[in-house]
């Protein structure tokens, strides 16, 4: 973000980086709700500030112009919503890791679904504020994480599929909870806020993705 949060442990730090720290939460918090219900051209830095609890003149101290609040924001989201797939190792076991990684996917929709919601309109609108970190950390972590997925294949501990495609398909499932909640609502009369949906969520996709991945005798590894 910018340089704008000191490093270390925020326990460990001056009594006023921890109050730093603290503000600009409330400020990324506050910006991912307003920007994903009006979008970056229809959001204000006062209702921003508003929603955070504090002054217009204390939020720009942090972040000068909307633009890199609105980017900011955006890159917590997508630093958040990496930090599973970061996790997946050549060491695991691939259908517990692809398992966690869904349930932890699902999970993010449910804690934070503004923040899909947001993520969703910027790649509408063409990410040209984050097209180069998805060009870059992005791509590079999703192409360090299908190499993993590939050697698991090769050791016939996947059945052959696209690594590429797999992530795209458990991105798109999980997040759907998230960015089409009312329509999700709409038809089942459930949220994810319900326990009980939740649970049968996590458990129709785990089923769904996982039962196309398990090993098969004389599966092969051709198409990759």
């Amino acid at each position: 973000m910018d340089g704008l949060i000191p490093p270390g442990n925020p326990d460990h730090r001056p009594r006023r980086h921890r109050a730093s720290d603290e503000r600009i939460d409330r400020i990324l918090t506050a910006a991912v709700a307003v920007f994903s219900r009006v979008g970056l051209d229809g959001a204000r830095i006062e209702a921003i500030a508003r929603e955070a609890g504090m002054s217009k003149t204390n939020l720009l101290y942090y972040f000068p112009t909307k633009e890199r609040l609105y980017t900011a924001a955006l890159d917590r989201v997508l630093d958040r919503w990496l930090v599973p797939l970061r996790d997946m190792d050549v060491e695991d076991d691939p259908v517990a890791a692809i398992r966690g990684y869904i349930a932890e996917k699902l999970d993010w929709s449910r804690r934070d679904p503004a923040a899909s919601r947001l993520f969703a309109m910027e790649m509408l609108r063409g990410a040209p504020l984050l097209k180069p970190l998805l060009e870059g950390a992005l791509r590079d972590l999703v192409d360090e994480k299908s190499h993993i997925i590939r050697g698991w294949i090769a050791a016939g501990r996947l059945a052959p599929v696209d690594p590429h495609h797999l992530i795209f398909a458990i991105w798109a499932t999980t997040q759907h909870y998230a960015d089409f909640a009312v329509q999700v609502e709409a038809v089942s009369g459930h949220t994810l806020d319900d326990p009980a949906f939740a649970t049968t969520t996590a458990d129709a996709l785990t089923r769904l993705l996982l039962d196309g991945l398990r090993p098969r005798a004389n599966s092969g590894t051709g198409g990759l």
